[in-house]
């Protein structure tokens, strides 16, 4: 009689502590960065409807989020401005009192070791709601927009931003940005780059949040199409080449295959964003008790860990952080 094959997978998945020693991909919460939103004021703290557990907040309330991000021991936090005014060509962006500046002077006086990270981008501050200013027919004007983003990553850096993340997806602002940090003094300044950003349909919390839904339109025409994949390859090729030191993709959930496509092609740290329609769902789904949102949660970001990001941005990051800790 043959004896069958001695191999037997299950044996490694038996207990917790076995499925532990194995496991091919690890969690930490210094992986996770968490996004803020900040507005000027004092205890503000606006719940968005559409992000269950997440706020718009005065500077000193998210000092408050800036202690808890500390002792959860997570990567840092990103923030987001909401102005008090908008114009056509977004001013407040680079006010050096506005609420982003003031936050980042703020956190980084109450918690110098908290990694602070910064938008820089157009769509809060414009009253059109676009990522940048535009031409007399209402198309976004690319390398008029490079100027004013340059403006706003300067203006953040003075404030103390570790990192400048531009998400604005204009073409040729990495190098241009890197330019003006670096005529400007803050050539030690990293950016961040969304290098991969897709038009994508999970924006949709996010733009109640950050008061950024267009006014008309969309932002096909300057963020990727959801189809195209070795475009995201161009896209980031270009970014290194501008010097870009920390990479993105975004969304992350339903772009894996690109998250992993990049990481391979370029070796260079990877974020990828878990943005609010992700969140959003993993949260409404486990208000209705459809599935278990803990487990979900933690599905999810391991599962864009396990296709390459060594950073990830989500809403989950302080509530990922405590399970990691107990685990």
């Amino acid at each position: 009689m043959t004896r069958p094959n001695p191999v037997r997978p299950r044996r490694l998945r038996r207990t917790e502590a076995i499925r532990r020693i194995v496991r091919e991909t690890r969690l930490d919460p210094a992986q996770l960065i968490w996004p803020l939103f900040v507005r000027s004021g004092q205890g503000l703290r606006t719940p968005i409807g559409s992000m269950p557990g997440v706020y718009q907040t005065s500077v000193d309330e998210l000092i408050e989020d800036a202690r808890k991000a500390a002792d959860a021991g997570i990567a840092g936090i990103l923030l987001f401005g909401i102005p008090d005014s908008k114009d056509a060509v977004g001013s407040s962006a680079w006010d050096p009192h506005g609420p982003v500046p003031e936050a980042v002077r703020a956190v980084k006086q109450a918690f110098p070791q908290l990694l602070v990270i910064t938008d820089v981008c157009m769509c809060e501050y414009t009253d059109h709601g676009h990522c940048g200013v535009l031409t007399s027919q209402g198309d976004v004007d690319n390398d008029a927009t490079l100027v004013l983003l340059a403006r706003e990553a300067l203006a953040h850096a003075e404030a103390g931003a570790d990192i400048i993340a531009p998400s604005d997806m204009m073409d040729h602002r990495i190098g241009h940005l890197r330019e003006a940090l670096d005529d400007d003094g803050y050539s030690h300044v990293p950016i961040m780059s969304y290098a991969a950003k897709y038009a994508s349909a999970f924006y949709g919390p996010f733009r109640e949040a950050a008061e950024s839904t267009p006014a008309f339109g969309d932002r096909r025409s300057y963020q990727m199409d959801p189809a195209n994949a070795r475009e995201a390859l161009r896209e980031v090729r270009l970014d290194v080449q501008e010097g870009a030191d920390i990479l993105m993709v975004k969304p992350a959930g339903a772009y894996l295959d690109i998250i992993a496509a990049v990481k391979q092609d370029t070796g260079l740290p990877l974020a990828a964003y878990q943005v609010s329609g992700e969140y959003s769902m993993i949260k409404a789904a486990a208000e209705r008790g459809w599935l278990d949102g803990e487990r979900a949660m933690m599905e999810s970001l391991v599962a864009i860990a396990r296709a390459g990001a060594d950073l990830i941005i989500t809403n989950f990051a302080i509530d990922a952080a405590a399970l990691l800790r107990v685990r």
